[in-house]
């Protein structure tokens, strides 16, 4: 038994003096890596919000709401209404002109479905 502590200790030892070299091995100034530049803020003018006020429609049938002429959308968001309403989807149309919302209402055939979006001049 005692010469098995031994053998413990002289292997903590061991351990910690290598430890100890690995340490003192590193370098004295670690090399910082370098970030790249963040990309220039965007120029937002225009900002908007318009709403697609809240409508039934039959489950799963998407709601667009667009932005006004020349603008973008730089945000949005959908609310679905009604006892048991789950909001499936939320999301910019694909040209990036409007946002899309869809939902479904356990228990009924038609959802009531509210869409916003942000708009701007990107510029």
């Amino acid at each position: 038994m005692r010469s098995r502590k031994l053998m413990t200790a002289v292997l903590s030892a061991a351990a910690v003096a290598g430890l100890t070299t690995m340490t003192a091995a590193a370098p004295a100034t670690a090399s910082v890596p370098t970030v790249p530049d963040a990309p220039a803020a965007a120029d937002f003018t225009g900002y908007q919000i318009v709403k697609l006020p809240n409508a039934n429609v039959p489950n799963f049938q998407r709601r667009v709401v667009y932005c006004p002429g020349g603008k973008k959308v730089i945000g949005g968001g959908a609310e679905a209404q009604g006892n048991g309403a789950i909001l499936v989807g939320s999301f910019p149309t694909d040209d990036g002109n409007g946002w899309i919302g869809l939902g479904r209402q356990i228990g009924y055939n038609d959802v009531g479905i509210s869409v916003y979006a942000i708009c701007a001049n990107v510029g």
